[in-house]
C-alpha cells in the first residue's frame, strides 16, 4: 500500500492535471480514504419541481396612500389569512375556529397582536434575546381589533375564535394597529366563519385645523387629534380618540369626515372574498326557543319589574333581590322537571331583565335608581387624602369610589418602550387596578389584564393633554388608580381623581379634566332591525351598562374633549346618535368639574418639609463627570447613603428626594464632590485633611483646599488646633478671603454664634462687637439720633488695641466687595464722575489737608499708610458693591499725630461714609498691582497702582 501511494504521488507530480476524481478516489469510505468502486459517475437524480402559489391581490388608495390586500401566498392552512401592506409596512392577520359544538353561553373570541423586533431589523435586548409576554401596546392593539369585530358575530354563535395579527415589516412611518384591524376584517371575510362584515378602520389627524387621513407618525406628533374610527357601510362600531381639548363641534366634523374614508376599505375586501373566499359553514347556534322564553318571562317579569321600580335598592341589595328571583324561578322549573329550561335559565332571566329595564326607560323616562336621564349621581371629592404622599385624591360618584395617588420621579424613571413605532420612553404613566373586593368577589391577582390596561390607558390619554411640557416639567409622573368600589364608569372616575391628585402634588395642570360615561337604550324593530326609538343616559350605572346598547366614555376640560372610547353591543349604531350624545356628555362633565374645582382649583404649594422634593442642578460636563466617578461609583454611593434618586442629563443633575432633609443632604454631597463658585462670605462644608501648629488644611467645594487659621477656629482662645478639630472631621466654614499668595482663607468661628458676654458689653482689650444687620446703607442725615448713638457706641474701640482691631476685622466678612479696575472704570463712566474730584464737601471729623505726620513702625511690623481718600460715588442704599476714588495728598506717611487726631473720634463706618469723606487706612495686603487697605469697621478697599504720564500716582479704592 505504501508503494502504491508513492507511485500515485510520483504520477501526480509528473502530471499536475491528474486529480483525485481522475484516479477514482472517494473522500471518505467508512471513515478512511479508499478507491472508488464505481467505474463511472452516478446517474442524474430526479430534480424537484417548481410549486406554484396562487395568490390574489387587491390594491386601492386611501388618503393619498396605496394599500394592498393579498392572500394565498402566506399561511395557506389558516381558515383565513391576509397580508395588508401600506408602503413598506406589512401586517399578517389570520383567523381560525375551533372544531365541534359549543357548549357555552358566550363568544370566546381571542385576539392576539404581536410586534417582533425582526420587523425593524433588530434583535431583542432581553436576556434570552427573544420576545416575552405581551407588552401593553400589544394588548391595546388587540383590544382595538376586538372591539369592532365582536358585535358582528351572529347571536348564539359561541364557537371559539382566535385572531392572530403579526407585523411582518415596519418602516416606522405608519402605525400597524389600524392595518391589522383591516387585515382581520378581510381574513374573516375569506374564512368560512359566519360574520356580518366587512368593516373599515381609519385613523384621522388634524394639523393647523386641517384633517389628515392616515397620518404618518411624524404627522401625528404635530397633530392635536388622534382619531381611530371603525364602521360598517352605514353604522358606527368603534371610536377611540386622543385629543388636545378639541371642541365637540370639531370632533363631530372629524367623525363625519372619517366615515366615508373608512367605507373605502369595504369594496376591496368584498372583491377579494369573491375571488378567494370560502363558502360560509353552517355552525350550530345556541338559541332559546320562544316557548321557553315565554315560560320564564311569565315567572320572572313581575318580580323583576318590582325590583327595578324601587329606587331605594342599592347595587348589592338590588343584586341580591334579582338573584332571589332567579332562584325562585329555578325552583319552579325543577318542580316541573323542565331540563331544557334549566339549561338556559341564566341567559333567559338576563334577557327578561334587559327587556324590563329598557321598556321602563323608554316609556317612562326613569332609571333604576330613580334619576332622570341626564342626571349625574351625587359626587364627593377629597384632595390630599394621604398627606404624606406626593399627591392623592379620593373621588366618589354614587357608589363608585376611586383612590388615586401620584408619585413623582426623576427623568430616568421614565418607562422604556420597545415598540416598532412611537417614542422610546414614556414619562407619564397611569396604572389602573380593579381588585375583586371592589365588587365583593374573590379572585386571583395575575399579570397584565386587558381590561385594566385599556381603562388605564384611556384615563392616561385624557390627562396627558393638560400636563405641562417636558421642557417646563421634566419629571416622571406615575398615577395609581385603585378602584375601591365599582358601580359603573370607574375609568371616568379615575380621570377625575387623577386630575385632583395631580394638582394636589403641585403639578401645574392647565385645566381640571373630568369624565362621564353616556349610555344608550334603543327600541329596535325585530323584522327590519332598524331603531325606532332611543334614549340617551348620562352617567350610567354598572347594570345600565350591562343591559344597555352603548358605553360612550368622554373625558375633557371646560374647553373641549381630550379622550373618547366608544364600545357598543349591537351590530352598529347610526353616527347621528353618536354625535347627539356629545352634548349630554358635555353638560354632565361641567357639573362634575364644578365639584372638583370647589375642592381644589389650583396646584398646591409643596412647602412642607416632609413633602417630596425634586431639584434640577446645572453643571458643566466636566463637573458632572467628576460627580459620576469611575463607572458611576460616586453617584451610586450617594444614592445608597441618602436614599435619593439621581439622574444625569446633558449639563443637568436631577435629584428626587423623599423630603427636604434628604434633599439638603444630597445637595451637600453634590456640592462637596462637584463644587460651586467660591464667594467671600459663602458657607461651605469641608473635611479636615491635615493639622499644623498654625491651623488646619481643609478640603471643600469639590476638592479645593483652604487654610483654617488657629485664630479662626473659635471665639474663645485656642492653644492647640487638635483640641477643636481632627483629621477627617466634617465642619462648616465661611470663606473670608485670600491671602497674599492667593490661598483661600477659611473661618469656623464666623459660622458659630457669639458668646453672650461679647454681645452684652465691650470689654477693654477685646474685639469690638459687630451685630449682623441687613446689608442696607443709610447716610447719617437719614438716621435718627438714637440710631446714631447706638452705632457710635458699638463702634468705639480703645486706641491702645488698634492693631488688635485690624487683625480681628480681617476675619470678618468685608462690607465692601473688591472690584477690578476695569469694573471701576465702567462704573465711573456710567456715573459721569471724575477720577480726581476735589469739589466734594469735607465732612466734620476728618483729617485736615496737609497735616504733619511722623513715621512710626507698628508692633506687628506691618507699616501703616495714612491716605487722604476721596469717595467717588455715593453708597448704594441696598449695600451692593461699593466704589471709592482717592487722591494722594503727598507722600504717604505715619506719625504719632495720627493717633492723637483720631483717638477721640468715632472710627469710619459704612453709615458715616459720604462723598468727599477723608479716612485713614492701614495696609492689609500687598499685591502685585496694588494694596488691600483696611479702613476699619470691616471695610476694605483696593489701592491700585497706575503709571501715568506724569509723576503723579492715582489711587483707587473699589
Amino acid at each position: 500500500m505504501a508503494m502504491f501511494s508513492l507511485a500515485i504521488r510520483a504520477r501526480a507530480k509528473a502530471n499536475p492535471l491528474l486529480t483525485r476524481r481522475a484516479l477514482h478516489f472517494r473522500n471518505f469510505c467508512n471513515g478512511r480514504f479508499g478507491l472508488s468502486t464505481s467505474e463511472s459517475d452516478p446517474p442524474d437524480r430526479p430534480v424537484a419541481g417548481t410549486k406554484f402559489l396562487e395568490s390574489f391581490k387587491e390594491e386601492f388608495e386611501i388618503g393619498s396612500r396605496v394599500i394592498s390586500l393579498e392572500t394565498g401566498k402566506i399561511a395557506r392552512f389558516a381558515n383565513g389569512a391576509v397580508v395588508l401592506g401600506m408602503e413598506e409596512t406589512k401586517v399578517l392577520s389570520t383567523v381560525a375556529a375551533a372544531k365541534g359544538d359549543a357548549d357555552r353561553d358566550f363568544l370566546p373570541l381571542t385576539v392576539d397582536y404581536q410586534e417582533k423586533q425582526f420587523a425593524q431589523g433588530l434583535i431583542p435586548n432581553t436576556f434570552m434575546r427573544r420576545e416575552g409576554a405581551p407588552k401593553e401596546r400589544e394588548l391595546l392593539c388587540g383590544r382595538l381589533i376586538d372591539r369592532p369585530i365582536r358585535p358582528l358575530f351572529p347571536a348564539g354563535f359561541y364557537h371559539e375564535i382566535q385572531v392572530m395579527a403579526s407585523v411582518l415589516s415596519s418602516d416606522g412611518k405608519q402605525d400597524p394597529d389600524v392595518l391589522a384591524a383591516n387585515a382581520t376584517s378581510a381574513a374573516l371575510m375569506l374564512s368560512d366563519i359566519p360574520w356580518g362584515g366587512p368593516i373599515g378602520v381609519v385613523r384621522m389627524g388634524r394639523i393647523c385645523g386641517q384633517f389628515i387621513v392616515n397620518p404618518t407618525m411624524d404627522e401625528l406628533s404635530l397633530s392635536d387629534l388622534n382619531l381611530v374610527y371603525a364602521c360598517t357601510r352605514d353604522k358606527t362600531l368603534m371610536i377611540d380618540v386622543q385629543a388636545g381639548e378639541i371642541t365637540e363641534k370639531d370632533l363631530e366634523a372629524g367623525l363625519r369626515l372619517a366615515h366615508p374614508e373608512a367605507v373605502k376599505y369595504l369594496e376591496p375586501q368584498i372583491r377579494l372574498a369573491a375571488k378567494a373566499g370560502k363558502q360560509k359553514k353552517e355552525y350550530k347556534l345556541s338559541m332559546v326557543s320562544e316557548q321557553i322564553f315565554e315560560k320564564v318571562r311569565n315567572l320572572a317579569e313581575a318580580p323583576i319589574d318590582a325590583v327595578f321600580t324601587d329606587p331605594s335598592y342599592g347595587k348589592f341589595e338590588r343584586g341580591e333581590a334579582l338573584e332571589k328571583i332567579a332562584q325562585d324561578v329555578k325552583s319552579a322549573l325543577e318542580e316541573e322537571c323542565d331540563e331544557q329550561s334549566l339549561k338556559v335559565l341564566p341567559k333567559v332571566v338576563d334577557t327578561v331583565r334587559k327587556k324590563v329595564v329598557r321598556k321602563r326607560i323608554i316609556s317612562e323616562g326613569f332609571r333604576l335608581d330613580g334619576r332622570h336621564l341626564d342626571e349625574v349621581r351625587p359626587i364627593y371629592c377629597e384632595a390630599g387624602h394621604l398627606p404624606i404622599l406626593h399627591g392623592s385624591a379620593l373621588f366618589n360618584r354614587g357608589d363608585t369610589q376611586v383612590l388615586c395617588t401620584v408619585t413623582l420621579g426623576a427623568p430616568q424613571d421614565a418607562q422604556r418602550l420597545d415598540s416598532l413605532v412611537g417614542p422610546p420612553t414614556k414619562r407619564f404613566m397611569l396604572h389602573y387596578s380593579f381588585p375583586p373586593f371592589c365588587i365583593n368577589e374573590i379572585g386571583k391577582r395575575t399579570g397584565l389584564n386587558r381590561r385594566e390596561v385599556g381603562h388605564g390607558t384611556l384615563a392616561e390619554k385624557a390627562l396627558l393633554a393638560v400636563l405641562p411640557p417636558e421642557d417646563d416639567f421634566p419629571y416622571t409622573v406615575r398615577i395609581n388608580s385603585e378602584v375601591m368600589a365599582s358601580d359603573g364608569s370607574t375609568s371616568m372616575a379615575t380621570v377625575c381623581g387623577g386630575s385632583m391628585a395631580l394638582m394636589d402634588a403641585g403639578i401645574p395642570l392647565r385645566e381640571h379634566v373630568a369624565g362621564v360615561s353616556v349610555g344608550l337604550v334603543t327600541d329596535v324593530d325585530p323584522e327590519t332591525g332598524e331603531i325606532t326609538d332611543y334614549r340617551i343616559l348620562t352617567d350610567i350605572l354598572g347594570l345600565e351598562d350591562h343591559l344597555g346598547d352603548m358605553d360612550f366614555k368622554i373625558a375633557g376640560t371646560r374647553n373641549g374633549v381630550t379622550a373618547i372610547q366608544l364600545d357598543i353591543k349591537p351590530a352598529g349604531i347610526p353616527l347621528d346618535i353618536i354625535c347627539e350624545s356629545l352634548e349630554p356628555a358635555r353638560k354632565g362633565r361641567l357639573q362634575i368639574l364644578d365639584h372638583m374645582e370647589q375642592e381644589i382649583s389650583v396646584p398646591r404649594n409643596q412647602d412642607d418639609r416632609n413633602s417630596p422634593r425634586l431639584v434640577t442642578l446645572k453643571f458643566s460636563n466636566d463637573a458632572i463627570r467628576r460627580f459620576i466617578g469611575p463607572l458611576g461609583a460616586l453617584k451610586r454611593k450617594v444614592e445608597e447613603e441618602t436614599g435619593a434618586r439621581i439622574s444625569v442629563g446633558d449639563g443637568t443633575i436631577t435629584i428626587a428626594a423623599k423630603n427636604q432633609a434628604v434633599m439638603e443632604k444630597v445637595q451637600d454631597k453634590v456640592d462637596f464632590i462637584v463644587g460651586r463658585e467660591i464667594v467671600v462670605g459663602g458657607i461651605y462644608k469641608g473635611i479636615v485633611m491635615s493639622i499644623k501648629e498654625y491651623g488646619a488644611f481643609v478640603e471643600f467645594n469639590g476638592g479645593q483646599q483652604g487654610l483654617l487659621h488657629i485664630s479662626e477656629l473659635s471665639h474663645e482662645p485656642v492653644s492647640r488646633v487638635s483640641d477643636v478639630v481632627s483629621v477627617g472631621q466634617q465642619i462648616s466654614l465661611m470663606c473670608i478671603g485670600q491671602d497674599v499668595r492667593g490661598n483661600i482663607k477659611l473661618s469656623r468661628k464666623a459660622t458659630l454664634p457669639r458668646p453672650e458676654s461679647e454681645t452684652k458689653s465691650v470689654v477693654e482689650g477685646s474685639a469690638p462687637v459687630t451685630k449682623e444687620k441687613p446689608n442696607i446703607w443709610a447716610s447719617p442725615e437719614n438716621m435718627s439720633k438714637g440710631e446714631q448713638l447706638e452705632s457710635t457706641l458699638e463702634e468705639l474701640v480703645p486706641s491702645k488695641m488698634e492693631n488688635t482691631e485690624s487683625n480681628r476685622s480681617a476675619s470678618l466678612m468685608p462690607s465692601v466687595v473688591i472690584r477690578s479696575a476695569a469694573e471701576c472704570d465702567e462704573e465711573e463712566k456710567s456715573a459721569g464722575l471724575s477720577k480726581t474730584s476735589k469739589s466734594a464737601p469735607k465732612p466734620k471729623g476728618t483729617l485736615k489737608k496737609g497735616s504733619k505726620q511722623k513715621k512710626i513702625q507698628s508692633s506687628d511690623n506691618m507699616p501703616d499708610l495714612s491716605l487722604s481718600i476721596m469717595l467717588s460715588e455715593s453708597l448704594s442704599q441696598m449695600g451692593g458693591n461699593k466704589e471709592f476714588t482717592s487722591q494722594d495728598e503727598g507722600e504717604a506717611n505715619l506719625s504719632d499725630q495720627n493717633d492723637k487726631e483720631t483717638g477721640g473720634k468715632t472710627p469710619v463706618t459704612p453709615q458715616k461714609l459720604k462723598l468727599g469723606t477723608k479716612v485713614t487706612a492701614k495696609i492689609y495686603q500687598i499685591r502685585a498691582r496694588g494694596l488691600v487697605l483696611d479702613l476699619g469697621g470691616g471695610i476694605r478697599g483696593m489701592y491700585k497702582f497706575e503709571m501715568m504720564m506724569s509723576n503723579d500716582r492715582t489711587s483707587r479704592i473699589c
